[in-house]
């Protein structure tokens, strides 16, 4: 199993939600997060001072998935993701050991 961790833009959890939905993917952890990457954020102006703004707002779509899936999920999440300009966001893909399913302790790829 993998655990994929995608940060992205907040305006394109729609449609990275689609994609997924669209190839099977339902289930997946949504969290609000703000961060910053090479960028370092950036300036803004509110009654006349300038801040500079270095945490952005993005979202975190986090996955567990079989083995198999994951290069295709991950490919799914680019797609939708993408606009080709800094801060777009990135995806990191970990080994799971083991899942388990509260309710009904199933473990493993059942539980997911």
């Amino acid at each position: 199993m993998k655990k994929i961790e995608a940060i992205i833009q907040p305006f394109k959890l729609d449609g990275v939600k689609e994609a997924l939905k669209s190839i099977g993917i339902d289930g997946m952890t949504i969290t609000d997060v703000r961060g910053h990457g090479r960028q370092k954020g950036h300036k803004e102006v509110y009654r006349g001072q300038e801040y500079n703004v270095d945490l952005l707002p993005k979202v975190k779509v986090e996955l567990v998935v079989a083995a198999e899936r994951a290069e295709e999920i991950v490919t799914t999440i680019i797609a939708a993701a993408r606009t080709g300009k800094i801060g777009d966001g990135k995806i990191f893909v970990y080994d799971v050991q083991q899942a388990i399913r509260i309710r009904n302790d199933d473990r493993g790829e059942s539980a997911i």
